[in-house]
């Protein structure tokens, strides 16, 4: 496709990009009315939002167009997994300038299409706006299938803490991707493209999980939200972590070390649950500590061998 997004015109560039989606089974009415009918057999619907600013998300010149929609998908649908529900639907509003080339955004929903599908979902309309900077803001609904919702708040004293998916492989592709190298491959394209295990989170539900979040902003970060809701103390076990030995390699050679980014790196999206001890958990599932109470006159915390985690912390986009 020629032309920029301008040239195109808004209709001209809904019509693009709706015509890139292919009908879903959860779909009564896709895009092109004022909404999009989707079903809700349940009689509940799981939602989430994200937004993704480029320059503060993601750039250009290290992700493509393709590689923003999977990802921007991929955050957003890890959310709904990571309340033990089904993904069904995303909509995506997207702003850009008047002179993005009209290729970026149909890549764009190339990617959100493709990312929505292997979660089994489907993109099922929302709005483009003119602005300054390219902004992609994403809703995803979910399906609990029957289930209950599995929460932040319900893990208890006797638990086990378990984690399916990567932990750390985004954040040792980030740091290539700033110091310039675009190798090893596979650790770049877990930060442009990561990879949730959609069906760890419903299967965690059906399992008896007590408390479960996807791993966004760092794994003692997001498990410290597991504890605060809970009011439980969480302890890590190092050593039950696995660090790849190419990860230890580009850890060595950028003078980081690579438990770092296991234990506070982010957006891999992998999914960590609490169970009760006795849960008899298949082998995707690591079992990495455990729950206690906490301890007298101190709030709920998460440590690593028994100590405070004080080295480089978890994301927040509004410190520094």
């Amino acid at each position: 496709m020629q032309g920029t997004v301008g040239e195109l015109g808004e209709f001209g560039l809904i019509r693009e990009l709706t015509a890139r989606l292919p009908p879903h089974a959860a779909v009564d009415l896709g895009p092109g009315d004022d909404a999009a009918v989707v079903r809700a057999a349940d009689g509940r619907v799981v939602a989430t939002t994200d937004v993704l600013l480029e320059g503060r998300h993601f750039r250009r010149d290290w992700s493509t167009a393709y590689d923003v929609g999977r990802k921007s998908a991929a955050q957003n649908l890890a959310d709904i997994a990571a309340m033990g529900a089904v993904p069904t639907a995303l909509l995506l509003g997207l702003v850009v300038p008047a002179d993005l080339p009209a290729t970026w955004a149909t890549e764009l929903m190339d990617g959100l299409r493709d990312e929505c599908k292997v979660a089994g979902a489907a993109v099922v309309g929302g709005d483009v706006v003119r602005g300054d900077a390219v902004t992609v803001a994403i809703t995803a609904l979910g399906d609990l299938q029957g289930r209950r919702p599995v929460t932040r708040s319900g893990a208890r004293p006797g638990d086990v803490v378990a984690v399916t998916g990567w932990l750390g492989w985004s954040a040792a592709g980030y740091t290539v991707l700033s110091r310039g190298f675009r190798s090893p491959r596979a650790f770049v394209e877990a930060h442009r493209r990561p990879e949730p295990p959609y069906h760890a989170g419903p299967a965690a539900a059906d399992l008896g999980a007590t408390a479960m979040i996807d791993v966004s902003d760092g794994l003692v970060a997001d498990l410290g939200h597991v504890a605060a809701a809970s009011g439980v103390d969480i302890d890590l076990r190092a050593a039950d972590f696995d660090v790849p030995a190419q990860m230890a390699d580009i850890g060595q050679a950028v003078g980081v070390d690579p438990l770092v980014w296991v234990l506070s790196g982010g957006e891999d999206h992998a999914i960590v649950a609490c169970f009760p001890a006795e849960t008899a958990l298949p082998a995707r599932w690591r079992v990495v500590g455990r729950v206690s109470s906490v301890r007298p006159g101190r709030t709920a915390a998460v440590t690593v061998d028994g100590a405070p985690w004080d080295r480089a912390g978890g994301w927040d986009h509004f410190s520094g």
